[in-house]
């Protein structure tokens, strides 16, 4: 009688299907068709306690049990299917990287992902997935009890006794050891371990220490005696110290990356590394287990979980650029804590460096207008657009001075670093000083490079006129400027591009600074022959440390602009008319557009429409900018704002009890 819900028709067409005889590619099919029928789902509103592929499983083999002509077929069949495909590739590669290349990886998983699969192949690697296709097959897997463990094993495995079984294992364990052992010597991961815990040599010894696990498993001629059971437990405790001990070399290598820069594809290979050391010690166990079923199985669904990881592209970028995203945070986080002011001397300090950067942003309007007289083509319009502000947030950097917008995006990762150390209300009460500090920081930018800017531009303005009779910004642009920044058009769809690619330019800069101190570029110019040759000692050494200090600088002021004048021009090509508002040169273009129309175009609504305009402007360029940092931030961090309540409640108290502390500074 078969189980309920169990269809014994479907079943017998398989089992008659059944051909030891078929070709490999038929043999593989009739075992993929097997695992799908056990996959089966059970009948609508039955509940059960067993996963339905473990009872299509029992009832499967009690059904081979009571017929010994399809008991044949199916062993015969499967006996051939594990003496032809090549198991240790699926021990020892599946999951694994061909190559130590996050990129190769990614375009591996995607192919995989994109093409189908065939099951004419010998290698138990490349058919798995066909076989176990669902990451739940690990379920039900590991729901197999002990008994059916057993009667299965008489299908698959060879006498009992016999240590014939362990070849694939054991041959997994050396090549995977081999593998550990190159890893293990490459100049990338070698040249950054401790050598305080290299001094063992734990990788010169893995693989002679695999291969005495590998002889000593197999015994003689397929047996083993007590004798060779013993050594092999002892070498085996013995390998496992050492992949414990190759574990703690792999993990030092974080620790150099921590301080020199990171690599992804050194963390991709040190993760491979230590994938391998525990895929060895699974096999290991599978090995000297007296209830070897079992611990195959367990090994089994872990293959599963690793497929369905496998054909994850996002996975495998989220997890291994999440280092890389944090040492950016943290080096955004150093330059953030300089835009953040804490006293009166500091906001005095910000008003100054703001006014500053809003009188030469006022330049640099003008010559926008300039560029925009030249009638370039559009791609040249915008390049030249783009060297035009690169060039003016350069020099901005150069004098020590400021734009507003450039500082959310760098000071919310030194926001995210305060949120690591919330353990008391001490420490939360810190933290809401901190959003103080930050929004009056923030406020006196704006309010520096606002109130410059503007008297700037109408200055020039007005002193064209009287020189020449017209001023430099016409009638008819000022009305093409009325007519874009008003708040009724899409200005703040456009504001908030401008704060996304604010954002970008403070990853740009991150990276930067990450890839100079990764390629030691600071050492080298300090310390090259020729370098030194060149500008002598002392000035190469001046260099270098200007370098240092100034690197991620330039690539946000240079990445900006750029950014600022070209994705507008691209976004175009593809049909996406996009453009850019930022705050500062919003209100310089209003200003021109005063200068041009006189003090009667206060009187008009379209002039106001614009103010308001400008204001949600600042706020969008700040606010997208800022939030897009702090979730990067907090996810290179992993941070979970469990307390998230707390924080806002004392944020609200201190704008109840001191309201104006997130405007004027403290004494």
């Amino acid at each position: 009688m078969a189980e309920q819900g169990v269809s014994p028709w479907d079943l017998t067409a398989l089992l008659n299907a059944a051909d030891p005889k078929a070709s490999l590619p038929e043999r593989h099919l009739w075992l993929i068709r097997l695992l799908e029928w056990l996959r089966h789902a059970p009948v609508e509103g039955q509940a059960r306690a067993t996963p339905t592929p473990v009872l299509r499983l029992k009832h499967l083999l009690g059904v081979l049990g009571r017929h010994p002509e399809h008991q044949a077929r199916v062993s015969d069949l499967l006996r051939r299917i594990w003496s032809e495909v090549d198991s240790a590739t699926l021990f020892a590669d599946f999951g694994f990287a061909p190559r130590m290349d996050l990129w190769r990886e990614f375009a591996r998983r995607l192919r995989a992902r994109l093409l189908p699969l065939t099951p004419a192949t010998t290698d138990l690697g490349a058919l798995f997935p066909l076989l176990f296709p669902h990451a739940d097959d690990a379920d039900w897997l590991l729901a197999i009890d002990a008994t059916t463990l057993e009667r299965l094993r008489t299908y698959v495995a060879p006498e009992r006794g016999s240590s014939a079984w362990r070849a694939p294992f054991v041959d997994a364990i050396v090549f995977l050891s081999s593998a550990v052992r190159a890893s293990g010597f490459s100049p990338a991961l070698r040249l950054r371990m401790s050598p305080e815990l290299l001094v063992d040599q734990p990788f010169r010894q893995l693989a002679r220490v695999a291969e005495k696990v590998g002889v000593d498993a197999m015994g003689v001629e397929g047996h083993t005696t007590p004798d060779t059971e013993a050594a092999l437990l002892q070498e085996a405790h013995y390998l496992r110290a050492l992949l414990d001990a190759c574990r703690r070399c792999a993990g030092s290598v974080h620790e150099h990356l921590e301080a020199h820069g990171i690599s992804v594809d050194v963390v991709f290979e040190v993760d491979q590394l230590r994938e391998r050391t525990h895929r060895i010690e699974a096999l290991l166990i599978c090995v000297i287990s007296p209830e070897p079923s079992r611990e195959i199985t367990r090994l089994l669904a872990e293959l599963v979980r690793t497929a369905d990881e496998g054909r994850s592209v996002a996975a495998l970028l989220s997890r291994h650029y999440s280092l890389l995203a944090r040492r950016v945070a943290e080096r955004s986080a150093e330059t953030g804590e300089h835009y953040i002011t804490r006293d009166r001397a500091e906001y005095a300090w910000m008003l100054r460096a703001a006014a500053g950067g809003g009188a030469l942003m006022g330049v640099t309007t003008l010559m926008k207008f300039a560029l925009l007289a030249l009638g370039l083509s559009a791609f040249w319009g915008g390049f030249w657009a783009g060297m035009n502000y690169a060039v003016t947030f350069v020099v901005i950097q150069v004098l020590h001075l400021t734009v507003a917008t450039k500082q959310p995006a760098m000071t919310a990762p030194a926001m995210a670093a305060k949120l690591t150390e919330l353990a008391d209300d001490a420490r939360v009460e810190g933290f809401v000083d901190e959003v103080a500090n930050l929004i009056r920081s923030q406020a006196a930018g704006i309010f520096g490079n606002l109130a410059m800017v503007v008297p700037v531009v109408v200055c020039v303005q007005w002193l064209a006129r009287a020189a020449f009779g017209a001023p430099l910004v016409g009638v008819d642009t000022a009305g093409h400027i009325l007519h874009s920044l008003t708040l009724l058009g899409p200005t703040a769809l456009f504001a908030a591009f401008t704060g996304v690619l604010l954002f970008i330019s403070s990853l740009i800069a991150g990276w930067a600074e990450n890839w100079f101190v990764w390629h030691r570029l600071d050492s080298a110019i300090a310390w090259n022959p020729r370098i030194v040759a060149t500008l002598g000692a002392a000035r190469a050494a001046r260099w270098a440390a200007y370098w240092r200090a100034n690197i991620s600088g330039m690539a946000a002021n240079i990445s900006l602009g750029m950014m600022l004048g070209i994705v507008p021009v691209v976004a175009l090509f593809f049909g996406l008319p996009l453009e850019v508002r930022h705050v500062t040169l919003s209100t310089g273009q209003l200003a021109a557009a005063l200068g041009a129309e006189g003090f009667g175009l206060l009187r008009e609504g379209a002039f106001w429409w614009c103010v308001a305009g400008i204001a949600v402007t600042g706020v969008l360029n700040l606010g997208v900018s800022f939030y897009l940092a702090l979730k990067v931030a907090l996810r290179s961090r992993g941070i979970r704002l469990a307390d998230r309540s707390r924080i806002y409640r004392s944020i609200r108290a201190r704008l109840r009890r001191k309201p104006l502390s997130f405007i004027v500074p403290p004494a």
